[in-house]
């Protein structure tokens, strides 16, 4: 597939105001290939915009994640400390807000890199949403927990959190047809020119049309555009959930996601979580920068 380079700057005018039909919606007509890697702080705090892109306009795509591979080879880099990670991953804390707790490179450093990415292509030869599910478990534990799951115990104790098959998991794991799917992915990543993460890449279902690559994070506005853009209509978004179906969907979400969901300052998420904690709705989940919380069975 061919594909370019885009700024933020899309004002292409709209053929038409009409919604697309039943059908349309059916087949999604856009494909949207979201190339991240699952130590990369960057990829982990743009969660919140995807989860309102899905929630609001989830009905015209698809989404496919691509593992791009890019801290695999970490404990060979000679720049990239222990030290040093820990700042960029608390600098990447504080200018997002979603917390990413750098102690985890001094206290219990990422062992085996590749494992964990060969372990996400295996929960999702359970189906893409099993390895999207297993994919956030990882960043929980890394970003949150300061828990290095890249052993084996770890990654079949997070395919259990995960609700996949564990027996099924722990057979695939590091099996050949995990590592080819990896291979896949890493050789997409490099065909595409993909040197940043997140990077995102948006097909219309046109094949000769060319894709539009947005390298690193982006504000919401612009992921909308650029849908609209391919679409060449001017959808409307979906009406949001209910605060309690949203929690009860995810399970365990941050105040920022609730934040930028639901287009409420981060005052009035946390008000607002506050509110169902009393009811005994969700139990509140302290963590080094902000509140995560999890909804109580």
């Amino acid at each position: 597939m061919s594909y370019k380079k885009t700024g933020p700057v899309l004002n292409q005018t709209n053929k038409s105001e009409a919604q697309y039909s039943f059908f349309d919606l059916l087949k999604k007509p856009i494909e949207i290939y979201l190339f991240t890697d699952p130590l990369c702080p960057d990829a982990w705090s743009l969660d919140p915009i995807i989860k309102k892109l899905q929630l609001e306009y989830g009905r015209f795509f698809t989404l496919r994640p691509i593992l791009s591979g890019k801290w695999s080879n970490i404990e060979n880099d000679a720049l990239r400390t222990p030290l040093k990670l820990k700042k960029q991953w608390e600098k990447t804390a504080q200018l997002t807000g979603m917390c990413c707790d750098g102690d985890l490179w001094l206290e219990d450093p990422i062992t085996y890199p590749i494992n964990v990415s060969i372990a996400i292509k295996t929960a999702e030869l359970q189906g893409i949403k099993a390895g999207r599910r297993y994919l956030r478990k990882v960043q929980e534990n890394l970003f949150l927990n300061r828990i290095d799951i890249s052993t084996d115990e770890h990654l079949i104790r997070l395919a259990k959190e995960a609700e996949l098959d564990s027996e099924e998991f722990e057979r695939d794991l590091h099996s050949d047809t995990a590592k080819r799917a990896l291979r896949c992915d890493l050789n997409l990543t490099k065909e595409m020119e993909i040197d940043e993460t997140p990077s995102l890449v948006f097909f219309n279902e046109d094949a000769e049309d060319e894709g539009l690559k947005l390298s690193g994070a982006y504000s919401y506005d612009i992921y909308v555009k650029v849908l609209k853009q391919l679409l060449q209509k001017d959808v409307q978004p979906m009406p949001k959930p209910s605060l309690e179906e949203f929690i009860y969907y995810f399970k365990f979400i941050s105040s920022l996601e609730v934040s930028v969901v639901f287009d409420w300052p981060i005052e009035k998420a946390c008000n607002e979580m506050k509110k169902l904690k009393l009811k005994r709705v969700v139990e509140s989940v302290p963590v080094k920068h902000g509140t995560f919380w999890r909804y109580i069975e």
